[in-house]
């Protein structure tokens, strides 16, 4: 495994802890999209998973993992937590529910725990990059340790476009 510095990042030490292979990568300067996030790691933008914050009550929240461009289908998200109404959690409830700021979300080494639901994108890939606590810097992984960390976690299709 590869560290940032000297120390890892939040996510880099919830892994190693469970004995999870990765690396970790920093970028170079300021990251504007998904496209460059990718082609900087090395990777097409269809690695990089996203760790979506959904508000789905008054204190209630759930993450969602998509890989790459897609966008989730609000419609099948609702259908499959059983409510009608859902919102994007804000930037200050991502960072109260996560300790992240957005664009380092990851589901692991929260504060608390959130229900996960991991679409099918992101075990289409060999290797995949995540969110790791700390801006501007990457964990990547092979999607099946990816996997295994997330334990039982809910599979699902969420993904269109």
């Amino acid at each position: 495994m590869t560290t940032v510095g000297d120390a890892l990042t939040p996510v880099g030490r919830a892994l190693q802890a469970a004995g999870v292979p990765f690396r970790e990568f920093a970028h170079p300067g300021t990251v504007t999209s998904l496209e460059q996030a990718a082609a900087e790691r090395g990777q097409r933008p269809e690695q990089v998973v996203r760790s979506i914050l959904f508000r789905l009550a008054q204190d209630e929240y759930l993450m969602v993992l998509v890989a790459g461009p897609p966008q989730v289908d609000w419609k099948i998200l609702r259908r499959i937590v059983g409510q009608s109404r859902l919102t994007m959690a804000s930037a200050d409830e991502v960072h109260a529910v996560t300790g992240y700021e957005i664009g380092a979300v990851s589901p692991f080494a929260l504060p608390r725990p959130v229900r996960v639901l991991l679409d099918e994108s992101v075990m289409r890939e060999e290797e995949v990059s995540i969110g790791s606590g700390v801006r501007y810097t990457t964990v990547i992984l092979a999607s099946a340790d990816l996997l295994r960390a997330l334990g039982d976690v809910e599979r699902v299709s969420v993904a269109r476009g």
